[in-house]
């Protein structure tokens, strides 16, 4: 089956189920074959710039035709039975809307198969629905049996714990926004409490006084889109706010960067990955340090 991946979440799904893509977007970089499939899509964003600029660029965009467009050409080439899209953010990745106008433009006969998940349960669906698209329903049914008993031995090894930290994850820093979707049920999961936003809640902007008030035990930053190396360039934009330095996180050495790009904002397998991070950030004591890239405390560019 020729299939089209127009997000890094479905890419990593597709080749996870044994399939390589024939199509992919400009942000699909995993695993690392993925970055010589051709890409179908086409960014109006400048990626490496600021959080700032590149919430201008946004905002630009959005009134002036949207983030993304879609390579016509190289679409009608890659021919597709299959496309993924996604409905959850027009920011993230190209909207439905645009794809469905493309394929009947371009008079392909194919499959468009749209995903928007805000829950580790919608994630699962997902991997299960795609299997079932591509014929690979065995190889979802081992991938879920998998990906659901790591999320157990998380479960289970927090279970006894008496101390859950109140935790704020921001994806994105100027202007700051608290993580939600399925990032709160992972919290959760983790064997902490997220008092800003509720499992399956939008990721939305707050004011910076809202998130001093809350003053978590833990903070991780994690803007969408950002590895760990941008978040360190672009951490002014926290650090610099009113009495940072005074935050609970802050000053008993609990506050950290983690991977945005990979990890905490890519609703595909590795989100178990980014489950496993979270419980290692929460309960050192209990889970072994995550890898560098992963995560990595503030403290060191900070202090």
């Amino acid at each position: 089956m020729r299939v089209v991946s127009l997000l890094p979440s479905a890419t990593e799904i597709v080749y996870a189920l044994g399939v390589e893509p024939v199509g992919t977007s400009h942000e699909c970089d995993y695993p690392p074959e993925a970055t010589g499939v051709p890409s179908v899509v086409e960014s109006r964003i400048d990626a490496s710039a600021s959080s700032a600029d590149i919430d201008q660029q946004v905002q630009q965009a959005e009134s002036d035709g949207g983030v993304y467009a879609i390579d016509r050409e190289a679409l009608s080439e890659a021919n597709p039975d299959l496309v993924i899209s996604q409905g959850i953010c027009e920011v993230c990745a190209v909207d439905t809307v645009v794809v469905e106008e493309a394929i009947a433009d371009l008079g392909l006969d194919c499959e468009l198969l749209t995903t928007d998940p805000h829950s580790l349960g919608d994630i699962f669906e997902d991997i299960e629905r795609i299997g079932a698209a591509l014929g690979r329903e065995e190889r979802a049914e081992s991938l879920l049996a998998d990906l659901r008993g790591r999320v157990e031995a998380v479960e289970e090894r927090v279970s006894d714990t008496d101390d859950r930290p109140e935790v704020a994850i921001l994806d994105w820093l100027d202007p700051a926004m608290v993580a939600g979707h399925w990032v709160p049920e992972l919290v959760e999961l983790a064997g902490g409490r997220y008092g800003l936003a509720d499992p399956g809640d939008a990721s939305t902007p707050r004011e910076w006084a809202e998130i001093r008030e809350y003053d978590p035990d833990v903070l991780v930053a994690a803007p969408c889109g950002f590895e760990l190396e941008q978040t360190f360039e672009n951490l002014t934009d926290l650090t610099d706010r009113p009495r940072f330095d005074d935050l609970r996180a802050v000053e008993t050495n609990r506050a950290y960067a983690m991977d945005g790009h990979h990890l905490m904002n890519r609703p595909g397998p590795r989100v178990v990955d980014t489950l496993e991070t979270l419980a290692a950030l929460l309960h050192p004591e209990t889970f072994e340090a995550p890898e560098e890239w992963a995560a990595r405390p503030l403290a060191r560019t900070t202090v």
